[in-house]
């Protein structure tokens, strides 16, 4: 099974430090829809894991978000591509729960889902707890300088880059993927 996982906010779509919290928020980084659609096209299947804490701080509902996943769906139909799982943690930082990134729990999910062996999987997200939960589910990472992208960078020892591909956007990372599987074929 070839699947990907992507981090949402800061990924796919905008972000913003003061939450996506309406559909008419949930506005695609230039070149993030059609790359989903790549890889689709490439056989890959596509999953989402998203800490959705405004959830639990009443900034929006989970009709809400609801909302902007199907508009993301909308939005990627009309390129031609399609988002297979979405795993949220609709909890507070506070809530002692097993699937807020860092902790696995989403990744362990949508890999048990999906029938994929998350060793051969690659996360993309832009934050450290991004990173961590590849590292805690046994998960390839890689990195993306949109949303909060720059500022983990500037986190990150250099020794820690050295190990982590990091790419300007979405776009970017699976140009490298598809480019690179397709060099060893």
């Amino acid at each position: 099974m070839k699947l990907i996982i992507l981090d949402r906010d800061g990924v796919i779509n905008v972000d913003s430090d003061d939450y996506i919290k309406t559909p008419d928020e949930w506005i695609p980084i230039p070149g993030s829809l059609q790359a989903i659609a790549r890889l689709n096209a490439a056989g890959y299947k596509v999953a989402i894991a998203t800490n959705q804490s405004g959830i639990a701080r009443g900034y929006y509902d989970i009709a809400t978000l609801n909302a902007m996943h199907e508009k993301m769906s909308h939005l990627l139909a009309l390129e031609n591509g399609v988002i297979d799982n979405i795993a949220y943690c609709p909890h507070g930082p506070d809530d002692h729960c097993n699937c807020r990134k860092p902790l696995p729990g989403l990744l362990l999910n949508l890999a048990e889902s999906c029938s994929a062996n998350l060793s051969d999987c690659f996360f993309v997200g832009d934050s450290a707890s991004d990173l961590h939960a590849a590292d805690n589910a046994g998960c390839k990472f890689a990195l993306v300088k949109t949303g909060k992208g720059l500022r983990t960078i500037n986190t990150l020892s250099e020794d820690d880059l050295k190990n982590i591909p990091v790419f300007e956007n979405l776009a970017g990372f699976v140009s490298w993927l598809l480019d690179s599987k397709n060099s060893r074929s």
